[in-house]
């Protein structure tokens, strides 16, 4: 869980390291290495926790490398759905929610089977 919870918080900071600067009205004029330079000191947070979230969930033995990337990609999209309707007002729609759906069925089938395991019934 705890290796969940620091994607998110690595995946918070990400979103507004690559999309905030679209809405930041702080930002509107400055610029491009300006942006560039803040979203990099906005994605350093987003390092010091998943960093921490990917030795922790690998080295303790809890994930392999395939399931802690598909679960921070769909920690990723899970973020920016909320981020997107809340700070970019749009609208999640049909065929964004079919797609965030077959992701989040790829979590399922990463993490519901041990690497070299049976295949499913």
């Amino acid at each position: 869980m705890k290796t969940v919870l620091l994607l998110v918080g690595s995946n918070i900071f990400m979103t507004l390291a690559w999309y905030g600067h679209l809405k930041f009205k702080w930002l509107d004029g400055r610029s491009l290495l300006t942006v560039i330079l803040v979203s990099w000191g906005i994605a350093l947070f987003e390092y010091c926790l998943m960093i921490p979230a990917n030795r922790g969930g690998y080295l303790s033995g809890q994930f392999s490398g395939y399931q802690l990337k598909i679960i921070q990609e769909c920690i990723t999209l899970g973020v920016f759905v909320v981020f997107a309707w809340l700070v970019l007002k749009e609208r999640l729609t049909w065929n964004y929610a079919v797609s965030f759906a077959l992701l989040l069925a790829a979590v399922y089938f990463a993490v519901a089977f041990k690497p070299g395991g049976p295949a499913p019934h």
